[in-house]
């Protein structure tokens, strides 16, 4: 599909199911955005990213729905929404339908059924997680868990990512169990582990069948962008669609 770096997810999904995430290889950003930049809204240059998307978009079978992302848990269906809708997560039902999220840090979550009836993708931060992104996703897509398959895309890993103690708090007072995915770091201060966060979430729905994670979009500088390493940086893009 492509000759970058760029990640086919390793999983089962059913075939006629196709999903790519992109790395910063490729394209023609420069300087903090350097590579392959698909944020309109990262301060790069519009006409530059136009150039990047247009490049991304050869290897895709239509213009993906391009999302407003907001940290919150609202689920936009592809085909059916209007031009870059406010929403955190998107899904299709129809074939050739590019669902697409954006990414430097933040967690990818990419979704389809068995049957390759529904496909999601959805933009899992901290905030968008413990607010329930995900189970909104699932419910969307109006499948039964055990239909469903889940592949956790690159976002910062849990050595790196130090958040306060509220942020623990917010999701220990939804799940108690999920304190596990906290280690402790300086005073107030704790490392979480978005992997671990987003599994236990998908596993409390009844998904058990939940592949990727194991990247670090933060100390793989060369490969991945990073807003908490950077500030000023380009985002990624993952993809799913289902074929004609």
């Amino acid at each position: 599909m492509s000759t970058n770096d760029w990640i086919e997810p390793d999983w089962p999904a059913p075939r006629g199911v196709r999903a790519l995430i992109t790395t910063r290889t490729g394209g023609v950003s420069t300087g903090a955005y350097a590579g392959l930049n698909l944020g309109m809204r990262s301060g790069d240059e519009i006409d530059v990213v136009a150039r990047n998307r247009a490049s991304l978009r050869k290897s895709l079978p239509a213009e993906p729905l391009w999302l407003r992302q907001v940290h919150g848990t609202a689920v936009a269906e592809a085909g059916n929404a209007g031009e870059s809708p406010e929403a955190d997560a998107a899904l299709a039902r129809k074939p050739e339908v590019v669902c697409a999220v954006l990414t430097a840090d933040c967690l990818p979550v990419l979704l389809c059924d068995d049957e390759g009836t529904v496909v999601a993708a959805a933009h899992a931060g901290w905030r968008g997680l413990c607010a329930g992104v995900i189970e909104q996703t699932l419910r969307a897509m109006d499948r039964p868990p055990e239909a469903l398959l889940a592949y956790l895309g690159p976002a910062i890993g849990p050595e790196a990512y130090e958040v306060g103690v509220e942020v623990r708090q917010a999701f220990v007072a939804a799940d108690p169990e999920s304190g596990a995915a906290f280690t402790p770091g300086e005073p107030g201060k704790f490392y979480a582990d978005l992997y671990a966060l987003a599994r236990r979430r998908l596993a409390r729905c009844g998904v058990s069948r939940i592949y990727g994670g194991g990247y670090c979009t933060y100390t793989e500088r060369e490969r991945f962008y990073s807003y908490r390493r950077d500030g000023a940086t380009g985002r990624m893009a993952s993809l799913i669609w289902m074929e004609g």
